[in-house]
């Protein structure tokens, strides 16, 4: 009997990429590659990550599709209403890279806070005690106020760790929240205008694009720091790009971006009180690992009765 295709669009990780060629018939092959154009007609399975998108203009062309794997937590991506109607199973790992992400938002607010300078050679007296007493961090974590936009596995996440270092913690979400681990709910409005720093967890719903625009920008503080590591179309970057311009004590940290990978015309590029990174919050190993896994959903949607 033969072997279910499964193509495979971006890496995955050893060990499940191999659990799964033991099994089926793996073919690894970008979107729009030579390879892929030539084995989607005959595909009975799909994993994908960030890059790959999963339209109507696709699944015409897969008419033997029976399920989408996205090793990964959003769904952005994704079609699911086009992926229903053809009765196209789509499964993802949602709870994969919740410590991985949490942990970012802290290497990178700590970084800012505590920016350490390990000795590499001998100094005298007197410079060692210009480091210890001119390179001092102004604040102490537990004396800031965090404000965390949307409160899901990763922003409760967060919210967590900033209780945990002392800090005040604000959030704001859609959803009623039964278990607020000592933070506080409050609207929007009052979230931004009274937060050391601002964090965004939002999804990936249509809604949610360009959430944060001039209008909500106007609402922070002077010297506000403001990290995205959930959608890069949930920012407005013009806006917040304006917005830095004309506060030079603020700082945005962005993790992830309208367009991968971002290119000259990015308008934060370059500002010296902007910081851009490369989506690397769910970069360890074990996250990677996880949302790796995925294959054994996909592998049980092709062997269901």
């Amino acid at each position: 009997m033969a072997r279910p295709l499964v193509i495979v669009t971006e890496p995955l990780p050893e060990e499940p990429l191999a659990w799964l060629c033991e099994r089926s018939e793996v073919i690894r092959a970008g979107a729009g590659t030579p390879e892929f154009d030539q084995s989607i007609g005959r595909a009975a399975g799909l994993v994908v990550r960030t890059y790959t998108t999963v339209d109507e203009p696709l699944l015409t062309r897969a008419p033997g599709l029976r399920v989408v794997g996205r090793a990964g937590v959003g769904l952005d991506n994704i079609d699911l209403r086009a992926c229903r109607a053809r009765g196209v199973e789509v499964v993802h790992t949602p709870d994969a890279n919740t410590s991985a992400v949490a942990e970012y938002v802290f290497t990178l607010l700590l970084h800012r806070l505590r920016p350490i300078e390990p000795l590499s050679e001998p100094i005298p007296l007197p410079e060692w005690e210009a480091r210890r007493t001119t390179r001092g961090a102004p604040r102490e974590f537990n004396e800031l106020t965090i404000g965390i936009v949307g409160f899901g596995r990763i922003g409760s996440r967060v919210g967590r760790i900033a209780r945990a270092f002392g800090a005040r913690v604000l959030f704001n979400d859609l959803r009623a929240i039964e278990e607020s681990h000592g933070c506080e709910p409050t609207g929007l409005e009052t979230l931004l205008s009274a937060s050391d720093v601002v964090t965004v967890h939002v999804d990936g719903r249509p809604s949610n694009r360009n959430f944060f625009d001039a209008s909500r920008f106007a609402f922070l503080r002077d010297d506000a720091w403001f990290l995205n590591t959930s959608r890069g179309f949930v920012i407005d970057e013009t806006a917040l790009a304006a917005w830095l311009h004309t506060h030079r004590c603020a700082l945005a940290m962005l993790d992830v971006h309208r367009t991968e990978p971002i290119d000259a015309s990015h308008p934060l590029l370059g500002l010296p009180n902007a910081e851009l990174f490369p989506h690397a919050a769910a970069a360890t190993r074990s996250a990677r690992l996880r949302m790796g896994w995925v294959v054994r959903n996909v592998w049980n949607a092709l062997t269901e009765t």
